[in-house]
């Protein structure tokens, strides 16, 4: 078998479970660093599997499971504690689809802003331009020279996925982005990820919607608690992730 694209082993991350508290100038002050809590939890332990070209591999599991940690960590947005994560190629990574647009900036500038941090050059940008805005729709392309800022969540999210799946990267990670959009435009991004599919891409998506898993994938990996309880068909993983959340309703 050929190289794994994706190799995850023994991948732990460790965060303090007061990572997102702010100490008020009078508690630093009168209380110094005692006053945050130093307790920690594992959201990925002890994970290890491989993925190869041209898998379309799902990923499940309930809130705070450690589904979007992976993918970050994947994507190299967050480092590991344990383990290592090696990813043979570049990622097209569809996470934050707003990440990286500045606001002061017109969405034409902001298109070629995206790619070239992606690596693309501007005389790729400009063969892909016309693409680009086809997709994102006649709204994102009647206000390419207005400040990005001004542009609704909905236009946002259309330029950044028309940017970020025009890219050549072997690699695509997806977090829930599909869910997101008018009727229409939802079966736009349908019809771009099989394209991307079919032109031998390695898809790894992350998911609520049973829908979705099972439109674009076949395997499937079950996150429960941080660690990895199931990896197998998606058949077979979304029946034991069903049944676990009929025994804990």
């Amino acid at each position: 078998m050929t190289e794994p694209v994706i190799s995850v082993e023994g991948l732990g991350v460790e965060f303090y479970r007061s990572r997102r508290r702010r100490l008020s100038v009078r508690e630093m002050l009168f209380r110094g660093s005692s006053g945050t809590s130093k307790e920690t939890f594992w959201a990925l332990r002890d994970v290890s599997f491989d993925i190869h070209h041209g898998e379309a591999v799902g990923v499940v599991g309930g809130n705070g499971g450690g589904k979007s940690t992976l993918l970050k960590m994947i994507a190299g947005v967050l480092l590991p504690d344990e383990g290592t994560v090696t990813v043979n190629g570049g990622v097209a990574p569809l996470i934050e689809l707003t990440g990286g647009f500045v606001g002061d900036l017109t969405a034409r500038d902001n298109v070629y802003l995206l790619a070239g941090l992606h690596g693309v050059s501007k005389e790729a940008v400009d063969e892909r331009f016309d693409e680009i805005v086809a997709f994102a729709g006649p709204q994102v392309k009647a206000g390419l020279d207005t400040p990005y800022r001004h542009f609704s969540s909905g236009m946002k999210v259309r330029l950044g996925f028309a940017v970020v799946t025009t890219l050549d990267e072997p690699i695509v990670l997806v977090d829930e982005v599909l869910a997101v959009g008018d009727k229409a435009f939802r079966e736009k991004c349908y019809k771009r990820m099989e394209d991307l599919l079919s032109d031998g891409r390695t898809l790894f998506l992350v998911s609520h919607s049973e829908r979705d898993l099972r439109r674009f994938g076949d395997r499937a990996l079950y996150l429960r608690h941080g660690r990895l309880a199931v990896d197998g068909s998606m058949d077979e993983v979304l029946d034991q992730y069903n049944a676990d959340l009929e025994r804990n309703a």
